[in-house]
C-alpha cells in the first residue's frame, strides 16, 4: 500500500503516547481526528489493538520498537496495513512483519495528512 492509498482509509489505530501534546502520536491522532477519520489510541489509552471494537483499516506505530513489536505479536485484529513512523522501526520488528507476511510501509502519517487527507 502506498501512503496515498493509506490516507483514503477510514479507521486508524495509533500506538504511542497519544495523551501528550508534545509527542508525535498525539499530533497524528489529533490531525486524523480533525480531518474526520475514526481514530483509536493504543499505548496510553487502550493497552492492545485487541481492545478496539470494530474494524481497523490502518495501524500506525509511533511507539518504541520493542513495544510496537509486542503489540503486533499480540494483535489478533484484521487490518489492511501498518505504518511504521520514523524511529519506530527495528530489525526485529521488520523481521517479524516479514515472517508473518503482514503488510507495512515505513512512512509518516503527518506527511500523509498534509498531502492526501480526505
Amino acid at each position: 500500500m502506498e501512503l496515498k492509498e493509506i490516507m483514503a482509509q477510514k479507521v486508524f489505530a495509533v500506538a504511542g503516547d497519544t495523551l501528550n501534546p508534545g509527542k508525535y502520536a498525539y499530533k497524528i491522532k489529533d490531525g486524523l481526528l480533525k480531518k474526520g477519520y475514526t481514530v483509536h489510541a493504543v499505548g496510553k489509552e487502550a493497552q492492545s489493538f485487541n481492545e478496539i471494537d470494530g474494524d481497523i483499516d490502518i495501524i500506525d506505530l509511533c511507539i518504541n520498537p520493542i513495544k510496537g513489536l509486542k503489540l503486533m505479536q499480540e494483535c489478533k485484529k484484521d487490518f489492511k496495513c501498518i505504518v511504521i513512523q520514523p524511529g519506530a522501526e527495528s530489525p526485529e520488528l521488520l523481521s517479524y512483519l516479514e515472517e508473518k507476511k503482514l503488510p507495512y510501509i515505513q512512512g509518516c502519517l503527518l506527511v500523509g495528512l498534509s498531502l492526501y487527507a480526505k
